[in-house]
């Protein structure tokens, strides 16, 4: 698909309220997934994942997959990062989680022998350009020699780089390797935000790495910024969005700094009085939001900006657009098989997550088991409401008589206490409803975590039982 000649219709850009924003910020999920991670339990382990994977069998289930691969290795600690990561200078622990890292992917190939063509593939972290050339050489053919990968016009093959790890020569060599999307941390470009979180990291350096992209074919190039950062300022925060917007990029994520200590230590270095106050939060955030779509891209939702062109974009206005793990995605019929420490995966009716620690990691595999440590398997209510979020976080509405065609219920019966609870937001101007429709506003997107929190049934049990723990960032 040529997607220069794709009709652009005109951009509806997001309203910012800083009132109702500052009023309605709370704690809250991403909805990477529903149930949410946290929901998981280890009464689910590796026998229930091979009941899932032979229940696909069963059915005849064709759908092409989405593989993860979890690489968890750091140079260095940054300190606002809540990652699952192991900070080490230590080469030879990469070649050792390599050996059993292959050996889960062997596993996993043989449970999907017969239908594991992947269209997906997304290597994350930790640094996955942590590896050497030649151990990225030999894991993209173990994978090869396990899963069938679609061509490369077809597949999405992307990887998270540090653009302090790679020259230019390695991210043409990663294109040669099959990767066409990549992905750089930036953060921020300020010289004293980057001393305040341990990680200096040159613009020209930055630069290098998306125009050796450019030149090596990469399908897309995405940037990931944070605000919220110790002392981050209006100022500052305009600084680098310009320098961001100067580099162009097919797709920008600007995310809200989660300040949680009590969960990530290397956040305990970060000093309180650095960071900058909810309504300085809030004006960098309007900040972003106006520069870039003054700029051109387009607001996907919960962080995410796209250029029209984009498939994400395209995707969106087609109504095609998933949400998974590692954000948005085009491939929403696809199973998410996870490999690695801590990686989740999500097939059929259940979610799956491996060991969290590379001692029990190697343990489990050692003793010829896939290293599922926990997960949880879905009801027909948790499938139901997560149709309901995915439609409401990609798309921005939900039309109630398809939902109603699709699963036996009635809308307006079954959600009863729910349909009170929008009431308050409608009245708020975040959604309009009615007998066939809810639809969120412009200036409901920035709040669609509230919004799609009403249809938690497990946060909202959680919170009338006073049991919900302090695990979430603020939904703005």
């Amino acid at each position: 698909m040529n997607l220069q000649t794709i009709p652009i219709h005109p951009v509806q850009h997001v309203e910012f309220d800083a009132g109702l924003l500052r009023r309605l910020s709370q704690s809250g999920p991403r909805y990477t997934s529903y149930p949410t991670a946290d929901r998981f339990t280890d009464s689910f382990g590796y026998r229930d994942y091979l009941q899932t994977v032979t229940h696909l069998h069963s059915r005849g289930a064709r759908h092409p997959l989405s593989l993860y691969l979890h690489i968890p290795f750091c140079d260095t600690v940054c300190y606002y990062c809540g990652c699952n990561k192991i900070v080490t200078k230590n080469r030879e622990k990469a070649g050792t989680y390599l050996g059993y890292l292959k050996r889960e992917i062997a596993m996993q190939g043989k449970l999907f022998a017969g239908f594991n063509q992947v269209e997906q593939l997304h290597f994350g972290g930790g640094t996955p350009t942590y590896l050497s050339d030649a151990q990225m050489d030999d894991l993209m053919q173990h994978i090869r020699r396990w899963f069938s990968l679609a061509d490369d016009e077809k597949g999405e093959y992307s990887i998270e780089v540090d653009p302090r790890s790679v020259t230019a020569e390695r991210v043409h060599t990663l294109r040669q390797q099959g990767f066409n999307r990549i992905s750089l941390g930036v953060q921020d470009f300020d010289l004293e935000v980057q001393k305040a979180v341990n990680r200096i990291q040159p613009e020209e350096k930055t630069l290098e790495v998306i125009r050796a992209a450019r030149e090596a074919g990469f399908r897309s190039v995405s940037i990931d910024l944070i605000y919220g950062l110790p002392k981050q300022t209006v100022m500052t925060m305009n600084q680098t969005i310009s320098k961001v917007i100067a580099a162009d990029p097919d797709r920008i994520a600007v995310y809200h700094y989660a300040h949680l200590p009590h969960l990530f230590k290397p956040q305990r270095r970060i000093h309180d009085d650095d960071l900058p106050s909810p309504d300085a939060k809030l004006d960098m955030l309007a900040l972003c939001i106006r520069r870039l779509n003054e700029a051109g891209y387009v607001y996907i939702g919960m962080d995410h900006f796209a250029k029209p062109t984009d498939e994400l974009a395209i995707a969106q206005r087609q109504g095609r657009l998933h949400r998974n793990f590692q954000g948005y995605s085009t491939h929403a019929e696809s199973d998410l098989v996870a490999c690695g420490v801590s990686a989740i995966s999500s097939v059929g009716m259940g979610y799956s997550q491996n060991a969290k620690t590379l001692e029990e990691y190697y343990d489990r595999l050692d003793h010829n088991e896939l290293p599922v440590t926990r997960g949880y398997q879905l009801s027909m209510d948790d499938v139901l409401r997560r149709f309901i979020i995915q439609m409401l976080m990609c798309n921005f509405e939900l039309s109630i008589r398809s939902l109603e065609e699709a699963y036996p219920i009635k809308f307006d019966a079954y959600f009863a206490l729910e349909l009170e609870q929008l009431k308050d937001l409608q009245a708020m101007g975040l959604l309009t409803m009615d007998d066939e429709w809810i639809e969120v506003s412009l200036k409901g997107r920035l709040l669609i975590r509230n919004i799609c929190m009403v249809f938690d049934r497990h946060l909202q049990q959680a919170r009338r039982l006073q049991s919900e723990p302090l695990r979430y960032s603020r939904t703005v």
